[in-house]
């Protein structure tokens, strides 16, 4: 299904969280696949595809990240095409910007004559337990403002992180109306959320993100071979993803990858596209490498922050050729 006609052919997303941006950028493609383009690796020639006619009459869309990154020649590039853009392609721009900055110029005097540029905003401090609420709604969670509160003071601020809390819980309780107590106990010690997160960010090629997670971790009392397994477990769960047609729904992914939720398929069928089979099976290597070491004594302060490093960087598979 693609995204309504109503949906101009660009858009620049706006805005100062990047999770939420991305988030934004996604909903407004629907259940188109998107070729992503990090600004700062701009090479020349990203929208030709855009203008390419499909064989099959697909519409096609690109997202730009980081888009305040863009060089002077690639902003060259954005200016012939919203001159004239397809009306069948999606072009989607996400900037993020500092605390009370606005829109980039130079890219809302380009995107704004051919289509639409609308601000994704945080929520402040004072709504996040609304908002927080709400997320769970769409999970089919009742998370009451106590429970919102209490998931609020022990999670923090991070739009990512509290969705990322709020995903725990419905996966740890499904079908209950949460209590403080029960947000409490799930994460008290912050040891399995701290675990999650940091497979998030880590197949996510958030590699930054992935250490501070781990030295996080580390300061606590958990395991080394019990943070090791969740890894293992996260990568496992990738390779049956991974072996399963791309466009498969997600409904189907949950059921054929055993896993228990939607959202969670969504979750890691984006990340399994940025590995391809042999680098996850090369990955499941070093994982069992580290296990071995680990249980031999060696130091999961040199151990464990290598593997994370060989997760995150490594390089997105090449793109699959597209008939035109």
């Amino acid at each position: 299904m693609s995204p309504p006609t109503k949906i101009p052919p660009a858009t620049l997303l706006w805005g100062e969280d990047g999770f939420l941006l991305r988030e934004a950028a996604f909903a407004l493609v629907g259940d188109l696949r998107p070729t992503e383009v990090d600004a700062a690796e701009w090479r020349g020639g990203e929208l030709q595809d855009l203008a390419t006619p499909s064989l099959f009459g697909e519409r096609r869309a690109l997202l730009v990240n980081g888009a305040k990154n863009l060089s002077k020649e690639a902003l060259s590039e954005l200016a012939a095409y919203l001159a004239a853009p397809d009306p069948a392609s999606l072009l989607v721009l996400c900037a993020q910007v500092g605390e009370r900055a606005k829109a980039p110029v130079a890219l809302e005097k380009l995107v704004k004559p051919a289509g639409q540029v609308r601000e994704v905003k945080t929520p402040a401090r004072k709504d996040l337990e609304g908002w927080v609420a709400e997320r769970a709604t769409t999970l089919g969670m009742e998370l009451p403002v106590p429970a919102a509160r209490a998931l609020v003071g022990a999670i923090g601020e991070s739009p990512a992180e509290l969705v990322r809390a709020v995903e725990q819980l419905a996966s740890a309780f499904p079908g209950r109306a949460l209590t403080p107590d029960l947000v409490a106990s799930q994460f008290r010690g912050l040891g399995e959320q701290k675990v999650w997160d940091l497979c998030d960010r880590a197949f996510g090629k958030d590699l930054s993100g992935a250490i501070r997670s781990l030295r996080s971790i580390e300061e606590g009392p958990d395991d080394p071979l019990m943070v090791l397994g969740g890894i293992a477990s996260r990568l496992r769960d990738l390779m049956k993803v991974r072996a399963l047609p791309d466009r498969m729904a997600p409904a189907e992914v949950a059921r054929e990858a055993g896993l228990r939720f939607e959202w969670q398929a969504r979750r890691y069928q984006q990340q399994a596209r940025a590995f391809s089979m042999p680098q996850l099976v090369r990955l499941h290597e070093r994982v069992t490498e580290a296990d071995r070491a680990l249980k031999s004594g060696a130091s999961a302060d040199v151990v464990m922050p290598t593997l994370v490093a060989a997760i995150a960087v490594q390089e997105n598979p090449a793109p699959r050729q597209r008939v035109t």
